[in-house]
């Protein structure tokens, strides 16, 4: 788990921006952030670049249909680290991004931010 948790360099957009216009983006963001470090070992430097880029905007979107299936915030955090780390890397993703094709999703693109971030 990290501690402190780093805070978003993107309120408007990202993870966060979008977690603020259905629930508590401060409380998504921290449970969010230690979730996905535990889920993926990535670096809190990786977590926090990950939830403010593109993909984690989309990670929210997943969030955000869990909790209108019903779920509280932390189990429709759960959720989406379900369905992202169910998911592999395609050859096409691998092409793109330079991920290793067969890693879980957010596996990969958690530690693609972290290798940015330490470029």
């Amino acid at each position: 788990m990290i501690d402190p948790v780093l805070p978003t360099r993107n309120e408007a957009w990202g993870f966060f921006g979008t977690t603020a216009e259905f629930t508590d983006a401060d409380a998504a963001w921290s449970i969010a952030t230690a979730k996905i470090a535990e889920a993926t070992y990535a670096s809190e430097d990786g977590v926090r670049d990950f939830l403010d880029s593109r993909h984690g905007r989309h990670f929210a979107d997943d969030v955000h249909n869990a909790v209108k299936s019903g779920l509280p915030i932390d189990e429709a955090i759960d959720a989406a680290i379900v369905r992202w780390m169910g998911w592999s890397i395609s050859r096409a993703t691998a092409s793109e991004h330079g991920i290793p094709v067969g890693l879980p999703y957010l596996t990969g693109f958690v530690g693609l931010y972290e290798i940015m971030a330490d470029a």
